[in-house]
């Protein structure tokens, strides 16, 4: 497995976007995880894919932008990702739409308006801001693992604040409102409480 460290991701996605850019193809996609991590400075480790939850086929104007769930990915997006598979040695689904899903059962309030976007050639990016990554990443530590998963080390990075972690909790008891998920999503509360002072 080929794993791409922040200044990987940065050169795959500037790839991407000189590939587009010559076809005059104007499409945005918004990135989370640990990719938006990276390239918002937050943290710097090894990633192995670029999630992608939302997609835009018009960025000229962002105060109107329009997003949409990723799924399907246009065709020459599509073989633009593979052409930079090929030519960096990294697995085919380097960018990966599973996030996508999260469209279903909703998104954090606001998310849109707070994006940052920055441009790679043809391609409009934008990363999922510090507020909605600690909701994304205590939602991942809850369901994967609790304090022992990557996830919960990336929401320590965040640095949450008790209202930010309470304000995110409330959002997902609404993506999932189990009782055992609760007891979880509880204990990885009040322990990255204690982990952030």
């Amino acid at each position: 497995m080929t794993h791409k460290t922040s200044l990987d991701i940065e050169r795959a996605l500037h790839a991407l976007g000189e590939i587009l850019a010559p076809e005059g193809i104007d499409i945005g996609v918004v990135v989370l995880g640990g990719a938006a991590l990276n390239l918002l400075g937050i943290v710097e480790r090894t990633t192995r894919d670029v999630d992608v939850l939302a997609i835009s086929y018009s960025t000229a104007d962002l105060k109107q932008l329009s997003l949409q769930a990723p799924e399907p990915l246009p065709e020459p997006l599509k073989s633009a990702i593979l052409r930079v598979a090929r030519d960096f040695g990294l697995p085919e689904d380097w960018v990966d739409t599973t996030m996508g899903a999260q469209w279903k059962t909703g998104l954090p309030p606001g998310l849109k308006r707070r994006l940052h976007w920055r441009r790679f050639g043809g391609l409009l990016v934008g990363l999922v801001d510090r507020y909605d990554l600690i909701f994304f990443k205590l939602y991942a530590a809850a369901d994967s693992g609790g304090t022992s998963s990557v996830h919960y080390q990336d929401l320590i990075a965040l640095r949450p604040t008790s209202k930010e972690l309470e304000e995110a909790s409330k959002w997902i008891r609404g993506q999932d409102p189990s009782a055992g998920f609760s007891t979880i999503l509880d204990q990885v509360i009040e322990q990255a409480k204690k982990d952030v002072r």
